[in-house]
C-alpha cells in the first residue's frame, strides 16, 4: 500500500467526522479531530512528498535549511521567492499580535531560534546569537554519535516563556530520534496541524531532516512517524481537499540524495538547495490553497 494513502485516510477521517465546524484562532472555522499517527518509510532514500497534488519542493528544502541555520528572518526566504512566511511576518500581522517592536519579516524566537539558541534572550532577527543559548541540533547530533541508544535524542521548539514573542506559536513543537538496526527514525509531535496546506510540507520537511541527520551520523534513514494533536481542515480548503481525495496516488514517492559529505553542524549550515537531488518526483497538478492566518 502506498504510504500516501495514510494522508488521504486522515483527510477522509476529518471530512466524515460528525462534529460541527468550530471557530478557532482569528475567527477561522475548521473541521477537526484530535489524535492521529502516520508512518512513512524513508528506506533507500525515499522522500515522502505527496503526489496527489504538486508540492513546492524547493520551498520545502529552503525553509528547512533556513531553520537549521537558526535564522528567524523570513525575508531570507522571500528573497529566494519562498513566500510561505510572508503572511505571519507582515507588518499587519505582527502589529495585530502585539509585536510592533519587531521589524517586518521577523518571526520572533521561533523554530530556528529554539533549535539553535534555546534559552537565549531574543533581541530581534538581525542580532548575531553565536554562542548564545543551547544548540539543540548540535547536541542531538553529538548524542546520536556518542550514545545512539539514548532516549534523550529530543529537540523541543515549545518554549512557554517566549511564546508571546513569536509571530506564530510553534505547531510542530517536538521531535525525537531513534537508532536501531534499521537506521535512523524520527518521530515528530505536531500540536496543531493544518492538514490541507501545512501537513504535506511538514511530512516532507521532517523526512528530509531525518535524511540530513542520518547522513551526518553515517547511518541510513529508516522511518518518519508523524503524530498529530489537533488535526484540522480550514473551511476555505474543504472543496479543494475533497478534490484531492478523489485522486489516486499513481506515482511512487521520489528519492533524495545529498551531494556533499556532511559531518558537523558547520557542514549543515553550509548546505544549499543545490546540494540536494530529488529524483523521480511526479504528481497530479497543483491545487491552489490560500494561507489562513
Amino acid at each position: 500500500m502506498s504510504d500516501e494513502l495514510q494522508y488521504i485516510a486522515l483527510v477522509e477521517r476529518i471530512l466524515t467526522d460528525v462534529k460541527p465546524l468550530v471557530t478557532g484562532r482569528g475567527g477561522s472555522k475548521t473541521k477537526s479531530i484530535f489524535g492521529h499517527t502516520s508512518r512513512y518509510s524513508l528506506k533507500n532514500g525515499t522522500l515522502p512528498i505527496l503526489t496527489t497534488k504538486k508540492l513546492f519542493t524547493r520551498g520545502i528544502i529552503e525553509e528547512l535549511l533556513w531553520m537549521l541555520r537558526g535564522s528567524t528572518d523570513a525575508t531570507e526566504l522571500s528573497n529566494k521567492r519562498v513566500h510561505i512566511w510572508d503572511g505571519h511576518t507582515s507588518r499587519e500581522h505582527l502589529d495585530a499580535v502585539g509585536l510592533e517592536h519587531l521589524r517586518e519579516g521577523d518571526t520572533g524566537p521561533l523554530y530556528g531560534f529554539q533549535f539553535r539558541h534555546s534559552g537565549a534572550e531574543y533581541k530581534g532577527c538581525d542580532v548575531d546569537y553565536t554562542g548564545c543559548g543551547v544548540d539543540q541540533i548540535a547536541n542531538v547530533i553529538a548524542s546520536l554519535k556518542n550514545d545512539p541508544g539514548s532516549r534523550r535524542h529530543v529537540v523541543c521548539a515549545w518554549n512557554a516563556s517566549q511564546s508571546n514573542q513569536m509571530a506564530l506559536t510553534p505547531c510542530h513543537c517536538m521531535f525525537q530520534f531513534y537508532v536501531d538496526v534499521n537506521g535512523l527514525s524520527c518521530q515528530m509531535y505536531q500540536r496543531s496541524a493544518d492538514v490541507a496546506l501545512g501537513v504535506p510540507f511538514n511530512i516532507a520537511s521532517y523526512a528530509l531532516l531525518t535524511h540530513i541527520i542520518a547522513k551526518v551520523i553515517g547511518i541510513p534513514a529508516y522511518e518518519f512517524i508523524h503524530v498529530l494533536g489537533d488535526a484540522h481542515i480550514y473551511e476555505p480548503h474543504l472543496v479543494q481537499i475533497q478534490e484531492q481525495t478523489l485522486r489516486t496516488p499513481l506515482f511512487p514517492f521520489p528519492t533524495v540524495e545529498i551531494n556533499k559529505d556532511i559531518h558537523t553542524m558547520e557542514d549543515i549550515e553550509a548546505l544549499t538547495v543545490d546540494d540536494f537531488t530529488v529524483s523521480g518526483y511526479r504528481s497530479h497538478p497543483r491545487i491552489k490553497m490560500s494561507l489562513v492566518i
